[in-house]
């Protein structure tokens, strides 16, 4: 049987994005999803406002 040394180099797959709240400027959420698409645009809490609001992607 034949045996295989070394490791592999995987590519990147995914990339970490933050979600950031629209109204407060505040960075609430991480997330790590593939690179490329549209910008995720979601309602998500906010807990400074203590209330859903949307919240768009933002590259670190």
């Amino acid at each position: 049987m034949a045996k295989t040394k070394g490791k592999s180099k995987k590519k990147k797959k995914s990339e970490s994005v933050f979600l950031v709240c629209e109204e407060t400027g505040d960075y609430n959420y991480t997330i790590r999803r593939k690179p490329g698409g549209e910008k995720l645009k979601l309602k998500k809490y906010c807990p400074r406002l203590r209330k859903h609001t949307l919240h768009v992607e933002k590259k670190k």
